[in-house]
C-alpha cells in the first residue's frame, strides 16, 4: 500500500535527531596506529609499542575545530585493526600497552574532556569489524565482548551526541564470519545514551551513499523504512524471490523520498542525511598528503551544498605523528571560519517587512521567519499547499544567498519552490529548487533588489517556514 501524502507530512525526528540536525557541522578524527604504519585499514597484528604520538594535544583538536565553525567531534575509539585507545579491560591491544603516557593514557578521556572544557559535542566511532580479537567470528562470544566494549565507551566518558558504525565486515582470524547483533548493540546505546543519535548503521542517521562529498539536488529527510538496513552488508543481498527486492531504495540512489518513491513503499521513517569525507584524499594521516589538503574554495562548496542541502556536514580531520593536526589543516579549517562568518554575519532580512499569501493565524505570521528563534514559524492553514511570502528590505540591496529553513519538527512539507526579485516592474525568476527540510542555501549570481519572493508551488498538505535570511556573500 502506497504512503499518502499526509502520511508522509506526519513523519517528524525524535528529539535526539532534532538536536542532531541542529549541530550541521562537525569533524571526524581518525587516529590510530594506522597513523603510524602509514596505512588506511590495519591488519590486526601491528604491536601496541608502536602507538607514541610525541606531542599530544586533544586541546589543539578541539581548537582546530572551532576555528573552522565546527559544533562536535566523533573519535574512531576503535577502527577495524581492533586498537582501542582507552585502556579497555576485555582486551590488551590498547593504549595501556603502548608507551604513550607510559601505559597510563586514555586518549577517549582526553578528546571527551577536551571536548567538554570547550563546549563541543564528543561522539564515538567504534567498528563492529575487528581484525584482532581472536573470538571474532564466533558470533555469540564476539557480540558479548563488543556489547562490553560499548558499555565502556557509554558510561565513563560522559554525554555522548552520536554512536557512529559502518558495516565492514570481514572474515576473523579463524577465517568466519561475523554475525552482528544490532539490535543488542542498540538497546545499550538507548540504555546508556538515551540522546545519542546511531549512524549510518543505525536507525537515527543515514549515509548519504558516498565518501565524496556528492550531495542531491533533493535530500529528503522522510526516506522508506526499508533504507534503515542498507549500510548492515550482510543484509543487502537478495534473500528471497518475493518482489519485495526490487522495492528497495538504495543509499545512492538520486530520489529517496519523492511521490513516486512514496507510492511504491508502504512505511517512511525520519531518517536524514550524512554527508562525510575526508580534508584530504585518506582518512588518516599521511605525510605525503600534506600537500593535498582541500582548498578553502572546495570546502566551502562542501558546507554549503551539505549543510545547506538538507544534510550535516563531517569532515575528517586526521591527525599526524605527532598527535596534532597538520598546519596546512590548520590554516585551511581557520580561513574556513572566517569565510562562512563573514558570508552568513549580516542577514539582510531582519528587521525588514515580510507579507505572506495567506497565513493560518496570529501565531504562525509572516514576520516569524524573520524574527531569528527558532520557537516560531509561518505557515498557511491546513490543506493549502501553494503560498508566497515577500520581503520587502525598503532599499536597493545586493544578494546572492538565501537560507531557508523549515519548521521540521512539523515534517518536511516542501517539494518546489523558487525565489523571485523585482527587476523594474517584473519579478525575475533567480533561483529554482525542490526541497528545503532543515536547511536549503540558495546560491546564485549577485543581483540587486528591493524585494524578493519566495514562491512555494508544491508541497505535502501545507508548507511551514521557520526562516527566510538573504545575504551578500561580496560583502565580507
Amino acid at each position: 500500500m502506497a504512503v499518502s501524502i499526509r502520511q508522509a507530512a506526519a513523519v517528524t525526528p525524535a528529539r535526539r535527531q532534532l538536536l542532531w540536525q541542529e549541530m550541521e557541522f562537525y569533524a571526524f578524527i581518525h587516529f590510530t596506529v594506522n597513523t603510524f604504519t602509514d596505512r588506511e585499514w590495519g591488519l590486526g597484528d601491528e604491536s601496541p609499542e608502536i602507538f607514541n604520538p610525541s606531542e599530544l594535544d586533544a586541546s589543539q583538536w578541539v581548537a582546530a575545530c572551532q576555528a573552522a565553525g565546527m559544533k562536535g567531534l566523533i573519535l574512531t575509539c576503535k577502527h577495524h585493526d581492533g586498537f582501542c585507545l582507552w585502556p579497555s579491560k576485555y582486551t590488551e591491544h590498547t593504549v595501556k600497552n603502548s608507551p604513550w603516557r607510559d601505559g597510563q593514557g586514555d586518549l577517549v578521556r582526553e578528546v571527551a574532556e577536551a571536548c567538554r572544557k570547550a563546549g563541543l559535542k564528543f561522539g564515538i566511532y567504534v567498528s563492529p569489524w575487528d581484525r584482532h580479537e581472536p573470538n571474532y567470528g564466533d558470533s555469540p562470544a564476539y557480540n558479548a565482548y563488543f556489547v562490553n566494549q560499548l558499555r565502556e565507551l557509554l558510561t565513563n566518558y560522559g554525554d555522548i551526541f552520536c554512536v557512529w558504525f559502518d558495516g565492514a565486515c570481514g572474515e576473523g582470524p579463524n577465517g568466519k564470519r561475523q554475525v552482528y547483533d544490532w539490535e543488542a548493540y542498540y538497546s545499550v546505546i538507548r540504555e546508556c545514551q538515551p540522546d545519542a543519535v546511531i549512524s549510518v548503521c543505525g536507525p537515527d542517521v543515514r549515509w548519504c551513499g558516498n565518501e565524496a562529498g556528492h550531495t542531491r539536488s533533493a535530500e529528503w529527510s522522510v526516506v522508506p523504512a526499508s533504507m534503515r538496513d542498507n549500510e548492515k552488508i550482510q543484509e543487502n543481498s537478495q534473500k528471497a524471490d518475493d518482489g519485495e527486492f526490487a522495492k528497495r531504495v538504495g543509499s545512492h540512489d538520486d530520489d529517496l523520498g519523492s511521490r513516486e518513491v512514496l507510492a511504491r513503499v508502504d512505511e517512511v521513517v525520519w531518517y536524514p542525511s550524512e554527508v562525510n569525507t575526508s580534508i584530504r584524499p585518506g582518512w588518516f594521516y599521511h605525510e605525503s598528503e600534506d600537500d593535498k589538503v582541500k582548498t578553502l574554495d572546495v570546502l566551502v562548496d562542501l558546507y554549503e551544498r551539505t549543510v545547506g542541502g538538507n544534510a550535516s556536514f563531517l569532515l575528517n580531520l586526521p591527525p599526524d605523528k605527532r598527535g596534532l593536526i597538520h598546519e596546512n589543516d590548520v590554516r585551511t579549517l581557520r580561513e574556513l571560519g572566517q569565510r562562512l562568518a563573514a558570508t552568513y554575519r549580516n542577514d539582510l532580512a531582519a528587521g525588514a517587512e515580510v507579507q505572506a499569501s495567506d497565513t493560518k493565524d496570529d501565531n504562525h505570521r509572516a514576520d516569524h521567519v524573520t524574527d531569528g528563534t527558532a520557537d516560531t514559524y509561518w505557515c498557511p492553514p491546513e490543506g493549502v499547499e501553494q503560498a508566497e511570502l515577500t520581503i520587502d528590505f525598503g532599499r536597493e540591496a545586493h544578494l546572492d544567498r538565501v537560507v531557508l529553513m523549515e519548521n521540521i519538527r512539523e515534517g518536511q512539507r516542501v517539494e518546489r519552490f523558487r525565489l523571485e526579485c523585482m527587476v523594474g516592474d517584473d519579478w525575475k525568476t533567480i533561483y529554482e529548487g525542490r526541497v528545503i527540510g532543515y536547511k536549503h542555501i540558495c546560491r546564485f549570481d549577485r543581483v540587486t533588489a528591493k524585494r524578493i519572493r519566495l514562491v512555494i508551488d508544491e508541497s505535502r498538505w501545507y508548507p511551514t517556514l521557520q526562516a527566510f535570511e538573504v545575504y551578500d556573500s561580496g560583502n565580507e
